[in-house]
């Protein structure tokens, strides 16, 4: 059984069920307009907890690379089932290029046919996904409590290693949230094997951006230490605001 919507900037997505999976097949153009649709499909798409959830894209256009990070918004608010795996599928060499570059490929794969997603994800028995989250105060006191709680959850996974390098990132943007919003810091800690993700949610749309020095010219900012400390990071919309995050691993280990 398949259905089909189309959003008033000319994105169609089409669903059906293969081998338990939810295949979702997306045909547009996507934009800053429809990027909150798409997202809301794949969202939509995990509540009946399939087997996975299988984005074909091959005949998607992305005007900016900009726009990839609505799959990026879709995996940090897929609170629900954080256990239903969400991968891309992609013909196009260029494109997948395009999705490595932009970021997503750090939260979800990306194949070349429906084919090889189904039969990667058959090989993957369902694991559950090392993840944490805490919603902080408005204050200062965010600031100790946000490092107790990376120091706490990297100790229980066995990813000591990482506690020196995870807790100058989450001081980073959870400063930036008391400092630069009236929000409530939202932190999320993930783990990927030898890898860790930090993430931060607030409730203001204006992307986290380096900006250098009025003076030097030279950017010097927390966002540049977190960029050379990290193996990728980047600001992502949401729904309610954004979320920024960096991905960690133990070539970035203090």
């Amino acid at each position: 059984m398949s259905s089909v919507a189309e959003s008033p900037s000319s994105l169609a997505v089409a669903s059906r069920t293969e081998e338990s999976a939810t295949v979702l097949t997306v045909d547009g153009v996507l934009d800053a307009s429809n990027s909150p649709t798409l997202r809301d499909h794949i969202l939509q798409a995990t509540l009946d907890e399939p087997a996975a959830v299988i984005v074909n894209i091959s005949a998607l256009k992305v005007i900016a690379e900009l726009a990839w990070s609505t799959f990026i918004g879709a995996h940090w608010q897929a609170r629900s089932n954080p256990n239903v795996p969400i991968v891309l599928v992609c013909a196009h060499r260029g494109t997948r290029e395009a999705i490595s570059r932009s970021g997503v490929s750090y939260f979800m794969p990306v194949y070349s046919t429906e084919k090889a997603a189904l039969k990667a994800l058959s090989q993957q028995s369902r694991r559950a996904v090392r993840r944490a989250d805490a919603q902080l105060p408005a204050d200062l006191t965010s600031l100790r409590e946000s490092r107790r709680l990376v120091r706490e959850w990297l100790t229980t996974w066995s990813q000591s290693t990482l506690i020196p390098v995870a807790l100058v990132v989450v001081n980073v943007f959870v400063e930036n949230v008391l400092e630069h919003t009236p929000s409530v810091p939202v932190m999320r800690l993930e783990s990927h094997g030898a890898t860790a993700t930090i993430a931060v949610s607030d409730s203001s749309h204006a992307p986290a951006v380096r900006l250098p020095s009025p003076t030097t010219g030279i950017d010097v900012s927390g966002l540049a230490i977190v960029e050379a400390l990290s193996r990728a990071w980047g600001s992502t919309p949401t729904a309610s605001g954004k979320t920024v995050w960096a991905v960690i691993g133990p070539e970035n280990q203090l």
